[in-house]
């Protein structure tokens, strides 16, 4: 048995870490979408790839499109059934991803769900606030390497 007395060191609560609460709010938001991507079968990885492929301005790279749809492997991105794959035309050993005329319709047919669910999110909060949390969000994100000479850490571990 250790009998060492280790100082304490300063960290604040688990539960207030800022992994824990932007974690605690995704659900949170989730909840909202769950349901509609549940009524038309669809995953949260599958309505992220139809999303970004709708959004983008023509084909696009897997690569790209899994970095674009937050994926952690570009596996869902090639597995996307409402995907068209072509060949890149500068390099036929590159897959060009769009999106397919199926795809556009679901996306389409969703659409007003989820848009009633981003309005009832709304409205929990005060005017403007969703403004200022998309605000904070982009400052957070705009730089996805560490801040200092440390190596990443898995996101447990935080």
């Amino acid at each position: 048995m250790n009998s060492a007395v280790v100082a304490p060191i300063p960290l604040r609560a688990f539960e207030d870490s800022l992994p824990m609460a932007l974690m605690r709010a995704r659900e949170a938001v989730m909840r909202y979408f769950r349901p509609v991507l549940s009524e038309h079968d669809l995953t949260e990885q599958q309505w992220r790839v139809l999303r970004a492929l709708r959004d983008a301005e023509g084909p696009m790279s897997v690569a790209e499109h899994a970095r674009l749809a937050r994926l952690e492997c570009q596996g869902p991105t090639r597995q996307a059934a409402e995907a068209e794959r072509r060949r890149a035309w500068a390099d036929a050993r590159r897959a060009a991803i769009n999106i397919s005329t199926r795809g556009l319709e679901l996306v389409s047919e969703i659409a007003p769900s989820s848009e009633h669910a981003y309005g009832r999110i709304d409205a929990l909060l005060d005017p403007g606030e969703l403004d200022v949390l998309y605000g904070l969000l982009a400052k957070l994100s705009t730089d996805d390497q560490p801040t200092n000479d440390q190596p990443p850490r898995n996101q447990e571990n935080l």
